[in-house]
């Protein structure tokens, strides 16, 4: 197996902001016109209004002055008469005007709803690229160090030369350590599934001479045919490592070209630190920010990371994604919105089934 290229990996993403002149910028405008063609409804109101008033001040006057004041009566009532067609002309406007701008205002609510469902959906797929390139470097990294002469020594003979060669490996396993701050510890793994060796014994003293046969990532790897091939396991909680949250990948040990896996290397990926740069990164609007939850969840939904540090790997994402690509899903019950993406992979990482979910409270 060639040695892989290096992938950078950014731990932060950046999604454009909302252009000038979108659905906000319209809704707006849509409301300051709702708003002048009611005020302006309102003053043909009030100018009708005085005009009728004067009009029977003057029909009085034109009483009271008897049969000099005919004249100016014809005069006052077609003033009135105008007054009311005024009135009734200013009822139709409004009433016309409301219905549209309310019309226009939904409309305009629901297109600033679905481009903000749209950008949302692209910030839950940005964070889940994020880690899918950050995961793709780890099935290099394990395969790559499988292939170490002090590795495959190792398992090659477990029993050879004392504890010589398991040391002069653990050695190697520290140095690659001290260059790769993303991993907690490296575990070289006989063909049994004793740990043999691990590049942090003085932090992690009990993990040399521990069995992990019975671990499932153990089990798949050494069934591996080659090289070239991986195991990703699930985020979970690992004991021998303090309980810390991690992500193990695993590659089989070979010491010839098409025979069996001598031995196993797990490589421990520190994931807590790592998914809260990922998910507390993602960029959400200030005023968002209270109401908003970015998350990262397994194929059962299970919480892997959230942005605000609560439920990781004990609670369970609530909103139902069927399974989808992506897309959305609103409570109907509280008014929340759930953006989501599945995991797209990255290079020969086909991911686990993984989604980015951002979760957005009722406005």
């Amino acid at each position: 197996m060639t040695a892989p290229a290096p992938v950078p990996s950014p731990l932060h993403g950046a999604v454009a902001q909302q252009p000038e002149g979108g659905p906000t910028t319209i809704a707006d405008l849509t409301r300051e016109v709702g708003r002048i063609a009611q005020d302006r409804v309102g003053r043909i109101r009030q100018i009708t209004a005085q005009a009728k008033m004067l009009a029977l001040n003057a029909l009085i006057e034109a009483a009271r002055a008897g049969e000099h004041g005919r004249g100016f009566s014809v005069v006052a009532q077609e003033v009135r008469g105008i007054g009311a067609e005024i009135e009734a002309l200013a009822q139709e406007l409004e009433v016309g005007l409301t219905t549209r701008i309310a019309e226009l205002q939904h409309g305009v609510d629901a297109m600033t709803a679905k481009a903000e469902g749209e950008r949302l959906v692209d910030l839950a797929l940005n964070a889940i690229e994020l880690i899918d390139r950050n995961l793709y470097e780890r099935t290099c990294d394990v395969r790559w160090w499988a292939t170490d002469a002090a590795v495959v020594a190792c398992a090659a003979r477990p029993n050879g030369d004392g504890a010589a060669v398991a040391d002069h490996a653990a050695q190697r396993l520290g140095v690659i350590l001290s260059a790769y701050t993303v991993y907690l510890d490296l575990w070289l793994c006989g063909r049994d599934g004793t740990v043999l060796a691990n590049g942090r014994p003085a932090r992690y003293p009990g993990v040399r001479g521990r069995s992990v046969a019975g671990e499932t990532w153990f089990r798949d790897a050494i069934r591996l045919r080659g090289g070239d091939d991986y195991v990703a396991g699930d985020v979970r909680r690992e004991g021998q490592l303090g309980g810390a949250q991690v992500a193990t990948y695993a590659a089989g040990i070979y010491a010839a070209d098409g025979g069996p896996a001598c031995g196993v290397l797990a490589i421990h990926f520190d994931w807590e630190s790592q998914a809260k740069a990922i998910v507390e990164g993602v960029r959400i609007a200030q005023e968002d920010r209270a109401r908003t939850r970015v998350v990262l969840v397994d194929a059962q939904n299970r919480i892997l990371a959230a942005s605000d540090g609560r439920g990781i790997l004990t609670e369970t994402l609530t909103a139902d994604l069927h399974g989808r690509e992506s897309g959305l899903v609103r409570d109907a019950r509280t008014g929340a919105v759930t953006a989501f993406h599945r995991t797209p992979g990255y290079e020969t990482y086909r991911g686990l089934g993984w989604y980015g979910a951002i979760v957005q409270s009722g406005a």
